[in-house]
């Protein structure tokens, strides 16, 4: 068995994948955005999880398949970015 750790390509430079799942935990705020703004989209995408199929702020119509589903999982990452600025915060 090859015991190489994979590699994935980042714009054009190999990064290794632990590198490459670490890059995914950084916080936006030392990406420099305002800790409000990503607070506030992860609150957005609460909000947007506990009403997803209802219509009253639905983005695109679940009925479209595949792409339908978009919207939910776009409102799913922004709730793990704001938990990963909030836990952040408490780690430091």
């Amino acid at each position: 068995m090859d015991d190489k750790p994979k590699v994935e390509f980042v714009n054009d430079r190999p990064v290794s994948q632990p590198e490459f799942l670490r890059n995914i935990l950084i916080p936006l705020s030392r990406r420099g955005w305002p800790k409000w703004l990503v607070y506030l989209l992860g609150l957005l995408g609460v909000v947007y999880m506990l009403n997803p199929t209802a219509g009253f702020i639905e983005l695109i119509p679940d009925n479209l398949p595949i792409i339908g589903n978009l919207d939910e999982g776009l409102a799913l990452m922004l709730v793990i970015a704001g938990l990963v600025e909030f836990f952040d915060g408490k780690r430091q």
